[in-house]
């Protein structure tokens, strides 16, 4: 997770290891944000943000629930002393491995009232309110035909009032899943922040996989007939132009398939949707992997920038 992290441009952070194949935690930041660690274990990260920019101070857990039944009130009581030992803004994320009504549930075995009753009751107690979200309902689901398809709302976040007071216009989105059974939650603490951001130009690795990415070069090569560093400028401005419009279409293609898988999302379960819907999962893996692509080579410049600064560290990472 350590590698992760930096490749992901979050040099420092903490990993609490999974037991066997489930679990674990993983919490990372950046150098322009000041983070105290209170405590942690395979349940949780609780930890305080200092924002220096906002002059704000408050706390964060990361919180995964008891996957099973037996041990769901344990995590529950985690969260009642977690609640006692500091007064602060708070917000609770994650995955809580339960639902608070029957209705965030779709398909298999109907909910056990006593351990929805249970999850509420500890948010309660806690004074956390379900912050809500944009997106399809449900974040977990498991099954490919509509016989065995099963849809939950298990991941989510929770807040004290001071929390949301201190920001009120917050958004929590469902992100479009597409190889995990989990679908990630992005939380944006203040949805009228934007940012300007200019960039000189880079061959992006990602291009290779655009069809249309061989034939841009050799027209642009073919044009001109200017000495090699003109050409290669001219080259460099042609396909700046180029990766502008594929953008613009990349992006909405994208968001099309997301919307379209929205809309199968909300059609009854049938194995002609899981189909269509399995279909579109996979168009939106290959726009993944673009994307993979494009943060990847960001990520040697924070090998770089962060890693150990010796011969073996940078040989392991040119092999």
């Amino acid at each position: 997770m350590a590698n992760v992290r930096r490749r992901c441009g979050f040099p420092n952070g903490i990993d609490v290891s999974a037991r066997g194949r489930s679990g674990g935690i993983s919490l990372g930041w950046t150098n322009d944000v000041v983070v105290s660690i209170q405590s942690f274990s395979v349940r949780h990260i609780d930890f305080v943000i200092e924002d220096v920019i906002g002059d704000n101070r408050w706390r964060c857990t990361g919180f995964y629930g008891a996957p099973e039944e037996r041990f769901r009130a344990e995590a529950w009581n985690l969260l009642r002393h977690l609640n006692s030992v500091l007064t602060l803004p708070w917000l609770v994320i994650g995955d809580f491995n339960e639902i608070l009504y029957s209705f965030e549930k779709q398909g298999g075995l109907v909910r056990n009232e006593r351990q929805m009753e249970g999850f509420r009751n500890v948010l309660a107690d806690c004074a956390l309110d379900d912050l809500g979200y944009t997106g399809q309902w449900f974040t977990w689901e498991k099954g490919r035909f509509a016989s065995t398809n099963i849809r939950e709302r298990l991941d989510r976040g929770v807040a004290n009032e001071a929390w949301q007071s201190l920001f009120p216009h917050f958004k929590l989105e469902h992100l479009i899943k597409s190889f995990s059974d989990h679908c990630p939650l992005l939380l944006n603490t203040d949805v009228s922040t934007t940012g300007n951001f200019l960039r000189q130009f880079r061959f992006e690795a990602a291009w290779v996989l655009e069809g249309s990415c061989e034939d841009v070069v050799r027209h642009l090569w073919a044009s001109t007939a200017d000495l090699l560093p003109i050409k290669l400028q001219k080259i460099g401005q042609g396909l700046s132009r180029w990766y502008k419009t594929l953008c613009s279409s990349r992006r909405a293609r994208e968001k099309d398939m997301q919307q379209k898988l929205n809309l199968m999302y909300e059609l009854p379960v049938s194995d002609e949707s899981l189909e269509d819907i399995l279909g579109l999962k996979m168009e939106l893996n290959l726009e993944a992997d673009k994307e993979e692509i494009f943060w990847e080579q960001r990520a040697r410049v924070n090998w770089l920038r962060n890693g150990d600064r010796n011969t073996p560290f940078f040989h392991n990472h040119a092999s």
